[in-house]
């Protein structure tokens, strides 16, 4: 007898699960999409013991007869494709047939569905896969699918599922992306017969992202203008410059309504921040693609996580220039300041002024310096220019009187503040060094500056490295970057895939400073590196180079390889904390950084300024509720 055999129904149902369903989370994913499929408008989901005991997933969509509702347990069959064109073009979250005969395989399984214009509806029983009843029944128009015991028939499967408030954590995690990818959708979590959360339907994405993370987050938030490049459209949220996460659980991605994960997006977000988050850390987005059903492949896993793009690159262009085109035209003031705290305040000490002004902000011994491997990019400062009053006469004295009016905690400002106490739209207009009004410095490192919107600090440090940093680029991407000589060449063995990548960039190379040229084989000959390279392990310098080539992209400058070099030549160079600094210096300082083209953070992704508005002080006093 042949040692080949055809596995049970039951069995290979059950090893068919194993891909589709791993946690009560895949549950919760599968039903709620096949609810959306539906045309639901109001989907409900109730757990407990973090899903583990009961998942009860209610929706409003269009229902099925009972032929449909039995045919639906069978394996490959689904409404969502017929031909094999169809699934060339998925416009579907669910298609494959297997996640509602998968999860009745492994549970205790009860569904029950009308249609709206049928009088009865039908009720299903399933107990590991083997059908129980099949009856009519008394339903709302709808679906509910209750899902108890999950894995009772599987022990191996069940004892590695983990505490109920872990996998409570990742279920809530699928429901709120759902929820954010279908904004138009009404949706409610109900923990252990506890409401959990309500988001009503709405038309604004901004709307939800706040009821599911707080309106103070989802306010700061940067909108993209619907960006277009090679048929792929980018719209959604991102965070400003400086706004990082230690992991990606805030960074969520949607395809043509579907939540997906795919590294060229996660390396397109990383090159459109680029120098504005810090590393080690990912920025906070809400991005969604829209692309050609056909140009996209969505049948590469069958939980449907990830996703694979016929044009890659165009994909990841589309998506770096969206994020960079929206930092550059969106950020048009300092980013709010956060974490701040009712304590009582003192007048800072301003630190002493130096008896003579400094013709540079860097000093002499660190121009020699820099001007060796860069050559001279300072200047002295420009006479500064009496700042322009923010107020007239009487608005100031109007302003002060009111100042000095006694209110109760918590009450109301008075109603005759100016408007300049008010929260105001952020400016579209690029703000000016004559908006803001020097006032001093706080600790040797952050200047004071008294703006139209309230009060900002500059930290001299991070500006300065930021106008450095800038300055550098231009001119290595004009002049090239000096290079120095070696007296003996250096020789490094490569992979021939690494070798030949380095061979087609070598103009590239020349200009960052690497004079590299083939000797033979796989080795390459260099004979020249950059000047601020300060490593004494070229070949690791060359190992980084090809991994950002690896990773690099049509919109990608060519001397961005060089600008991790960049950011921290700068950073030895420019102002630190206690250099003191004169009026004249600072005024220069604040418009040198508000010329940039990224003035809000530094090369390293801090903060360069920040604000605190009037009505965020108003709040701190009590004179706001």
């Amino acid at each position: 007898m042949g040692k080949i055999k055809l596995l049970s129904e039951a069995l290979a149902s059950q090893v068919a699960a194993g891909e589709v369903v791993e946690r009560p989370a895949s549950v919760v994913k599968e039903l709620v999409e096949n609810s959306i499929d539906a045309g639901s408008t109001n989907i409900e989901i109730r757990i407990q013991r973090g899903g583990i005991s009961l998942i009860r997933v209610t929706d409003d969509g269009s229902g099925m007869n009972r032929d449909d509702a039995l045919m639906c347990l069978e394996r490959n069959a689904t409404s969502k494709i017929k031909t094999k064109e169809d699934l060339a073009a998925i416009h579907t979250l669910g298609f494959r047939g297997e996640a509602i005969p998968s999860i009745a395989s492994v549970s205790k399984f009860r569904l029950t569905t009308r249609e709206p214009d049928s009088l009865t509806g039908t009720e299903i029983i399933i107990n590991g896969g083997k059908v129980v009843s099949v009856k009519d029944c008394g339903e709302p128009p709808g679906t509910q699918i209750e899902v108890r015991s999950l894995f009772y028939n599987l022990p191996a499967r069940r004892k590695f599922l983990r505490t109920e408030n872990t996998e409570y954590s990742h279920l809530e995690q699928v429901i709120k992306t759902q929820a954010i990818a279908h904004e138009n959708i009404r949706f409610s979590l109900v923990r252990n017969d506890r409401l959990a959360f309500q988001l009503p339907a709405t038309s604004s994405l901004r709307e939800r992202i706040g009821g599911l993370v707080g309106n103070d987050l989802a306010g700061r938030l940067l909108e993209i203008e619907p960006y277009e490049h090679k048929g792929v459209v980018v719209r959604g949220l991102i965070g400003p410059p400086g706004m990082g996460r230690s992991d990606r659980r805030q960074q969520l991605s949607f395809l043509n309504g579907r939540p997906v994960e795919a590294a060229i997006i996660t390396r397109a977000l990383r090159e459109g921040y680029h120098t504005a988050l810090m590393k080690g850390q990912y920025p906070v987005t809400f991005l969604f693609l829209e692309t050609d059903p056909t140009a996209v492949d969505v049948n590469v896993h069958p939980a449907k996580r990830e996703v694979r793009f016929h044009d890659g690159f165009g994909v990841q262009d589309a998506i770096i220039g969206a994020v960079q085109a929206t930092l550059r035209e969106r950020m048009t003031r300092p980013v709010s300041g956060v974490g701040l705290t009712g304590s009582t305040y003192e007048k800072p000490a301003v630190a002493s002024e130096p008896s003579v002004i400094q013709e540079n902000l860097i000093p002499e011994a660190e121009q020699r310096s820099l001007r060796n491997d860069w050559g001279d990019l300072t200047k002295p400062p420009e006479p500064a220019k009496e700042s322009p009053r923010l107020f007239t006469e009487a608005e100031r004295e109007r302003f002060e009187t009111n100042r000095e009016v006694d209110t109760e905690p918590g009450s109301v400002t008075d109603p005759n503040l100016p408007d300049v106490l008010e929260e105001q739209a952020p400016s579209e207009e690029k703000p000016k060094a004559s908006d803001y009004r020097l006032m001093g410095v706080l600790g040797k490192l952050y200047v004071l500056l008294e703006g139209k919107e309230g009060l900002v600090l500059m930290d001299q440090h991070a500006a300065h490295e930021r106008v450095l940093f800038e300055e550098m680029k231009r001119r290595m991407e004009a002049e090239g970057v000096p290079s120095q000589r070696l007296l003996t060449p250096i020789m490094v063995d490569l992979p021939p895939q690494d070798f030949n990548l380095i061979e087609k960039n070598l103009e590239t190379l020349n200009k960052l400073g690497l004079s590299a040229e083939p000797f033979g084989g796989n080795t390459l000959k260099i004979d020249s590196l950059p000047c601020f390279l300060k490593s004494d392990d070229p070949e690791s310098f060359l190992q980084a180079v090809i991994d950002e080539i690896r990773s690099s992209s049509d919109r990608m400058s060519e001397l961005r390889l060089g600008e991790d070099m960049i950011a921290t030549t700068v950073c030895r160079h420019a102002v630190k904390a206690n250099d003191p600094l004169h009026d004249k210096e600072l005024q220069k300082l604040l418009e040198d950084t508000l010329a940039c083209d990224m003035p809000y953070c530094c090369p390293h992704g801090r903060p360069t300024l920040i604000q605190i508005n009037y009505a965020e002080l108003e709040r701190k006093f009590g004179r706001r509720t």
